[in-house]
């Protein structure tokens, strides 16, 4: 999906949004959806449903409070579409806010401002 009005803003290394892999290339998250800019224009992209990154309940696994002691509620984490919903980015994986507790929806591969600089 082309996502109009990106003029202003070119992604790179240091540009101030989180990178991470995905589909071959890198995405940046801005505003709750990856951007992707190549030829001249900026791309939308999110994460697809899969069994990497399931969003069925039964297929995720329920993030506890031992390994998560806190709510996303007021957290500065950044959220991104996965599927048809939105995913909070927790230190590499998608967590999803389900009723009472957290759904684990799955890696993300993060990308570094120093790997950005080394391609």
């Amino acid at each position: 999906m082309l996502h109009a009005d990106h003029a202003s803003h070119t992604h790179a290394a240091d540009c101030g949004h989180t990178a991470l892999e995905h589909g071959g290339h890198i995405d940046y998250i801005h505003d709750g959806h990856l951007h992707h800019g190549h030829d001249g224009h900026v791309d939308e992209h999110m994460i697809v449903v899969s069994s990497t990154n399931p969003e069925a309940h039964e297929l995720a696994t329920t993030v506890t409070s031992d390994d998560h002691p806190h709510d996303h509620e007021g957290e500065e984490h950044q959220m991104i579409q996965h599927g048809s919903h939105m995913d909070f980015v927790h230190n590499g994986r998608l967590h999803h806010v389900h009723g009472d507790h957290t759904d684990d929806h799955g890696p993300v591969k993060l990308v570094t401002d120093e790997m950005l600089a080394l391609r």
